[in-house]
C-alpha cells in the first residue's frame, strides 16, 4: 500500500503538539523538557483517546433496530451511521473525532517514547513502566482506527486491504510524507508493540492504576488483540496471565449489585468503579452513550434496542433459551421501556455524565467512564479462542462461569447440551429473528455442528456480556455476519425489512474523515 497523503491534513497531530505545548507550558520544542518522570507521566495522561467509538460501532452493529419515520428522536449524524453511509454530519462522537482523537493520543505515546530513549536509550532502564504504557497506548489506539476504519483481519487477504498509517514517532518537518498501509501491516506493528511493552508494564505506578494500562489490563489488550489476530493460542496465554487462578473472583459481582438500590445513577456509577476487579482499564470520554443505553431517556431512540431484539436475539432471548425469563435469569434483569416513541430493554451500564463548560449558562459536553477492557469479556474472548482450538469442555467451562456469574443460579451444561440448545433453531432473518446468524468467517472453514453451535453460543454471551459497550460491531466483521435492517412496527414487532449489510460489504470499513480525503488520503472503497 503506497498510497501517500500529507500528515498535516490530521488536524489530531497538529492539535496534539499545541495541546502538549499548553500542558508543558514551554517552548514550542517542548519535547526536549521531558526530562523526568513525573513530566512524562503527566504527558501519558493524554495518551488515552477522549471520543470513544463506542456510539458509531454500537449504531453500526445489530444491536440496535429502526422503530420508523414517526419516532422524532434522532438526527442527520446518526442516521448516517445507522444506515452505513459516509458520515458528512458532525458530531462530537463522529468517525473524525474518532479520527483526531486517536492520533492525538498516539501523538502522546509517541513524544513519551522519544524522551525516554533520549535520556536513558531504547531498553528504558529506570523509566520501564512510563515506556509500556506509552506502547501500550500507541498500540491501543493504533488497534481502534484499524479496527474502525478497516475490514477486519484476515490473514489471507490482510496484506491487501487498506489499513492506517502507524505513527512510530513525533511528525518532523512541516509537510512530511507517510503511506497507509496495509492491514497485515498495522497488526504487525500492533504486535510488535505489544510484545516491547508486556515485559515493562506494572502496576506500582499511578495512584488509580484502573484509569492507566496496568498488568491485567495489558493481557486483557493482548487477549483481544490476538483472538482478532487469528492466533487464538496466544489469546489463551494471556487471558491466563490475566484471569489467573482464580477467575471467578474476577468477575463482575452481578448478585451484589442485585442487593444495591435500583437506581440507574446509582449502578450505572458502580458498573464503572475502579475499585471493582472487573474493571481493568477505565477510559474517560466525551459521549452519549449513558443518555443512549441507560435509563428513560429517550436521545436517538429512533433507533434502539427494543424488547423484540432482547427476546428474540440478546438478553432475553438467551434466558428463554436456558428455559428462564428476564427475572428469574438474570441477578440484574434487564430493564424496559416502553411508550411513545420508547422501546428499550437494557442493562444499566454507562453512566450519563455532564461537564459545564459555563456553568452559568448551563451548556458544557456529554461525558461517560467506559471500561476499555474487563475480566468479563476477557474470560468470554478466551472461552472463543479455546472452540476455535476444540478445546470444547475447557471453552464451555469458561462459559458456564460467566453463565453462573451473571445470573441467580449455577450452570453446569454440557457441550452436547449447548449444540441441542441450539442444533434446530434457524438462522435469524429480518422479520423473524433468533439467537443464530450465519457465520462466515474465514478462519471458520467447515466447521462441525457441535463447534458452530458452540461459537453461536458463546457470541450470544459475548453479545449479552458488551452490550452498550460497542464490540459487537467488530464480532460482525471479524465472522462476516450480515446485519438485516428493518423497520419496527407500532407494536414493537418487524414491520418491513430494509438494506441488508453483505458479508463483503465494503461500508463495513467505516469511511475515513472528509477533511483527509480532501487532503489527498485514499478513501475506503464503496460500491
Amino acid at each position: 500500500m503506497k498510497n501517500k497523503y500529507s500528515i498535516i491534513a490530521i488536524a489530531a497531530v497538529a492539535f496534539s503538539l499545541v495541546s502538549c505545548d499548553k500542558f508543558l507550558d514551554v517552548m514550542p520544542d517542548n519535547r526536549t523538557e521531558l526530562d523526568t518522570q513525573e513530566k512524562i507521566r503527566s504527558l501519558l495522561v493524554s495518551a488515552y483517546p477522549e471520543t470513544d467509538y463506542l456510539l458509531v460501532s454500537e449504531f453500526s452493529s445489530d444491536n440496535v433496530d429502526d422503530f420508523g419515520p414517526e419516532n422524532p428522536n434522532t438526527d442527520p449524524f446518526i442516521d448516517e451511521v445507522y444506515a452505513w453511509k459516509d458520515v458528512t454530519n458532525t458530531d462530537n462522537e463522529d468517525p473524525e473525532n474518532i479520527w483526531q482523537s486517536s492520533y492525538s493520543a498516539i501523538a502522546a505515546a509517541n513524544q513519551a517514547i522519544e524522551a525516554i530513549t533520549n535520556m536513558v536509550g531504547p531498553d528504558a532502564e529506570g523509566y520501564e513502566p512510563e515506556m509500556a504504557e506509552a506502547l501500550l497506548c500507541r498500540a491501543y489506539s493504533h488497534f481502534v482506527l484499524v479496527n474502525m476504519f478497516s475490514q477486519a483481519y484476515t490473514e489471507a487477504t490482510a496484506d491487501q486491504k487498506l489499513g492506517v498509517t502507524y505513527m512510530s514517532a513525533p511528525e518532523q518537518g512541516l509537510n512530511p510524507k507517510y503511506e497507509r498501509e496495509s492491514v497485515a501491516q498495522i497488526y504487525a506493528k500492533i504486535d510488535q508493540d505489544l510484545q516491547k511493552a508486556l515485559p515493562l508494564v506494572s502496576d506500582n505506578y499511578y495512584t488509580v492504576p484502573k484509569y492507566h494500562f496496568n498488568q491485567k489490563a495489558a493481557y486483557a489488550f493482548a487477549t483481544r488483540f490476538y483472538l482478532y489476530y487469528e492466533k487464538p493460542e496466544e489469546a489463551v496465554k494471556y487471558a491466563d496471565a490475566c484471569l489467573g487462578s482464580a477467575p471467578a473472583t474476577m468477575l463482575r459481582d452481578w448478585r451484589a449489585q442485585a442487593k444495591m438500590t435500583q437506581d440507574d445513577e446509582v449502578l450505572t456509577n458502580h458498573f464503572i468503579d475502579a475499585t471493582l476487579s472487573a474493571n481493568l482499564l477505565l477510559i474517560t470520554a466525551y459521549s452519549k452513550m449513558g443518555l443512549c443505553f441507560t435509563g428513560p431517556y429517550s436521545v436517538y431512540s429512533k433507533y434502539a434496542a427494543g424488547n423484540y431484539l432482547a427476546t428474540n436475539e440478546t438478553g432475553i432471548a438467551l434466558a428463554t433459551l436456558l428455559g428462564k425469563d428476564n427475572q428469574s435469569f438474570f441477578a440484574v434483569p434487564m430493564k424496559v421501556y416502553q411508550g411513545t416513541n420508547h422501546d428499550k430493554t437494557t442493562f444499566w451500564k454507562l453512566p450519563y455524565l455532564f461537564e459545564f463548560s459555563d456553568p452559568v449558562a448551563q451548556i458544557g459536553y456529554y461525558r461517560t467512564v467506559y471500561p476499555a477492557f474487563t475480566s468479563d469479556e476477557v474470560l468470554l474472548e478466551r472461552a472463543e479462542a479455546k472452540l476455535l482450538l476444540k478445546q470444547y469442555d475447557s471453552a464451555v467451562a469458561d462459559m458456564n462461569l460467566w453463565l453462573s456469574n451473571i445470573s441467580k443460579t449455577d450452570w453446569n451444561l454440557s457441550a452436547e447440551e449447548i449444540n441441542n440448545l441450539l442444533k434446530d433453531i434457524p438462522y435469524s432473518t429480518a422479520l423473524a429473528s433468533t439467537v443464530k446468524k450465519k457465520l462466515n468467517a474465514p478462519f471458520l472453514q467447515n466447521p462441525s455442528e457441535l463447534q458452530e453451535n458452540l461459537i453461536h453460543f458463546c457470541l450470544l454471551l459475548k453479545r449479552v456480556d458488551t452490550y452498550a459497550q460497542g464490540l459487537r460491531w467488530f464480532d460482525v466483521k471479524r465472522y462476516g455476519i450480515e446485519i438485516q435492517r428493518r423497520v419496527m412496527g407500532s407494536d414493537g414487532n418487524p414491520r418491513t425489512a430494509g438494506d441488508v449489510l453483505k458479508v463483503d460489504d465494503e461500508r463495513r470499513a467505516i469511511q475515513v474523515p472528509r477533511k483527509v480525503i480532501d487532503a489527498g488520503y485514499t478513501p475506503n472503497p464503496r460500491n
